[in-house]
């Protein structure tokens, strides 16, 4: 124990077997002979000094000169490399930006930057998080970074870096935020080294090559192909026999049997075992800790279930790492999946959790302390941790609106958490035939590299904003005619079929007329007052909150109210949940319909020039009001059926929308200070800790 803590009781274990577990131990554990050898490979490799290995020190030297592009499977040391190189201009007294895609991935490399470094030397800066922004070394989002620069464009200086790091750089393709990696590529000054990292960039080359025309330096491309950890694919048989899934490229005898027989029945039934006979089998192979990918939020939590009866030493290190965790955040003694954790070693991990709680069931993995974890695809993309075992399902994934086909980079990412570079002689990934189980997908997947990163470069108003209050028009169209999406469309261009420049110039040119038929933009091309301020809202809908500015329509004595009326601006996950309008309080009502009236002409015009139509659903002001007032969150929750990472994640874009009104300070100093009062009033745990 630490110091004079109380340690805060967990629930005792339920001994009595109720109807409906399956029961204890019912696979029989056997492994197919030709496994013997691989499963003998299973260990630890022995202990060595570290040695970097000869695409390290490539990135390295060519970092010091020019851009690079490292493409290297997960945990084969990319980390290392940014690590040196930050290292290098700290020597040199140069400064450094790291940029990671997730808040998350900031805050850690925030806290592990500033072991390494010493804290004084490591600043923040997340919108939620700003400390120590002088620091020789910044850790923060991308948006940020794309933020920063449009202020050095706008005010006419020079980006005050040396160094600029783009960590998962493989988002440059992601559809929703891909166009803010290659706004950061397009507008970063050639003078300032730009290090990619990527586990998943297939046409690497072709990216370099478009960086080098766009930024006149050479960029190097660096690959690794190989895994620093050898994957070997498994297949768990309904019988319960272990057996490999190929035999080199073609299936395994007896799972090419089961394909041929399962394909007569036509995708076959349900599951056949609980993921707790799954876990019991994985250890008495010595596979584990293991990571099992489910479709679905509810499939995570309800695979805890079926691990009840899994036991676990008790172990003190275990035992008061997860208390002093707990004294944090002391709500997650009540945690419901506090007992599986602490019990069976299990856990479940996925966007509809609280954000301390995924802290904390990250950090046990990371430390070895889980035996498994069953989580949504979230794991793969942005969380770096890896277990010696993965497991799939499925073969295909929900991505937010429909179930589709798994993708090679999507399965690459899954993969490359299996296997522990130091811990792991060989990773395995192991197939379980469920319902939604395509063998021969997974098949080729196993043989199929990364899909090509297509650029994700598109038009906004936030964009259109900031490229205004900077730029001329024709440098604007300078800047399309570098786009990668440009370079891309250059190799299969035909004739008579217009470029990529050329859409991207008329969608501007659409938003420029918007812009200036509602006074945000001159006959002159260049912004109006009203236009500088709504710049500097970088928000998702910055015209219709800069319209409720400009009208007086948003409250100016109570932040809580100031704080619900933001709310529905924010909200776009489709997600619908009823509220009665004469249940809710007439203040905040009459707030909303102000609101709604205000916006209401112009988002027509919007929906009639065809950028669409936004929503502003009155329950998010509904839940947004009782936090801000301090209302209990688990109540909150309940009351409205909310899963709890769904409203953190609508608290933390609210306060995001807020903390960009309150920088409003110069031209609305009143309505200004109120947003930030309504920030803080949100910023609170369990949001955050």
């Amino acid at each position: 124990m630490h110091g004079s803590r109380t340690r805060i009781p967990f629930p005792a274990r339920r001994r009595r077997q109720t109807k409906r577990e399956e029961p204890s131990s019912w696979l029989k554990f056997e492994a197919d002979p030709a496994l013997n050898d691989v499963l003998a490979r299973i260990g630890k490799p022995e202990e060595a000094p570290f040695r970097p290995d000869p695409f390290q020190l490539e990135a390295l030297e060519a970092i010091g000169r020019s851009d690079c592009l490292v493409m290297a499977p997960t945990g084969s040391g990319k980390t290392w490399i940014a690590e040196q190189a930050i290292r290098k201009m700290l020597r040199e007294g140069k400064r450094c930006w790291y940029a990671s895609p997730l808040k998350a991935l900031s805050n850690a490399k925030w806290v592990e930057f500033g072991d390494i470094f010493e804290s004084m030397n490591v600043g923040i800066l997340t919108g939620d998080t700003k400390e120590n922004t002088d620091a020789p070394v910044i850790v923060g989002t991308t948006e940020i970074l794309r933020n920063q620069l449009y202020d050095t464009m706008h005010e006419g200086r020079d980006l005050p870096f040396d160094l600029v790091i783009l960590d998962e750089a493989h988002y440059l393709g992601d559809e929703e935020r891909g166009v803010v990696w290659e706004e950061i590529m397009i507008y970063l000054p050639a003078r300032v080294n730009l290090l990619l990292l990527s586990a998943t960039i297939e046409n690497g080359r072709e990216i370099a090559a478009w960086l080098e025309g766009l930024r006149s330096k050479k960029c190097v491309v660096v690959e690794e192909r190989r895994r620093p950890v050898p994957l070997y694919p498994l297949f768990l048989h309904p019988s319960g026999r272990l057996m490999p899934f190929l035999d080199k490229r073609r299936f395994y005898g007896r799972v090419e049997q089961f394909a041929r027989e399962r394909g007569k029945q036509q995708r076959g039934g349900r599951g056949f075992t609980p993921y707790g006979e799954i876990v019991r089998a994985l250890r008495h192979f010595n596979l584990l800790p293991a990571i099992f990918f489910l479709q679905s939020r509810a499939e995570c939590d309800n695979a805890l279930k079926s691990c009840r009866q899994i036991t676990r030493p008790a172990n003190v290190e275990f035992d008061d790492a997860l208390q002093e965790m707990i004294d944090q955040t002391p709500r997650l003694a009540q945690h419901k999946q506090l007992a599986p954790l602490r019990l069976s070693r299990v856990a479940s991990h996925h966007g509809g959790q609280l954000p301390p709680w995924k802290f904390v069931v990250e950090t046990m993995m990371k430390r070895g302390y889980l035996d498994a974890i069953f989580a949504t695809s979230t794991v793969a993309a942005g969380v770096n941790f890896p277990a010696r075992t993965i497991v799939l399902f499925n073969s295909d994934y929900f991505n937010g609106h429909e179930c589709v086909p798994l993708g090679a980079t999507g399965f690459h990412q899954m993969t490359g958490r299996a296997g522990r570079r130091g811990q792991d002689n060989i990773g395995f990934m192991m197939l379980v035939p469920g319902r939604f189980m395509d063998l021969e997908h997974v098949r080729r997947l196993v043989f199929t590299r990364s899909e090509d990163i297509e650029s994700r470069i598109k038009n906004d108003f936030s964009m259109v904003l900031n490229l205004l209050l900077s730029q001329t028009m024709e440098n604007v169209r300078h800047i399309f005619e570098n786009s990668l999406a440009d370079f891309q469309q250059d190799k299969e261009r035909r004739e008579g079929k217009k470029s990529a420049a050329s859409r991207l110039w008329r969608a501007f040119q659409r938003h420029v007329s918007f812009l200036k038929a509602e006074g945000f933009v001159g006959d002159n091309d260049r912004l109006t007052a009203d236009g500088v301020w709504t710049s500097q809202l970088r928000l998702d809908h910055p015209v219709l909150i800069a319209e409720c500015l400009r009208r007086g329509a948003l409250p100016n004595e109570d932040a809580a109210l100031l704080a619900a009326v933001i709310a529905p601006f924010v909200y776009d996950r489709g997600q619908e949940i009823s509220v009665k309008r004469k249940e809710l309080p007439k203040r905040l009502v009459q707030a909303y319909d102000r609101v709604v009236e205000t916006v209401f002409p112009m988002m027509e015009k919007l929906d009639a020039e065809g950028f669409g139509l936004h929503p502003l659903p009155l329950w998010t002001a509904a839940v947004i009001y009782d936090w801000a007032r301090g209302r209990d969150w688990d109540r909150i929750v309940e009351r409205y059926g909310f899963a709890d990472g769904d409203m953190a994640m609508l608290v933390s874009r609210t306060a995001d929308n807020l903390r960009q009104i309150a920088a409003l300070r110069d031209t609305h100093p009143d309505v200004a200070a109120l947003a930030w009062k309504a920030r803080e009033s949100l910023l609170r745990e369990p949001v955050v800790f």
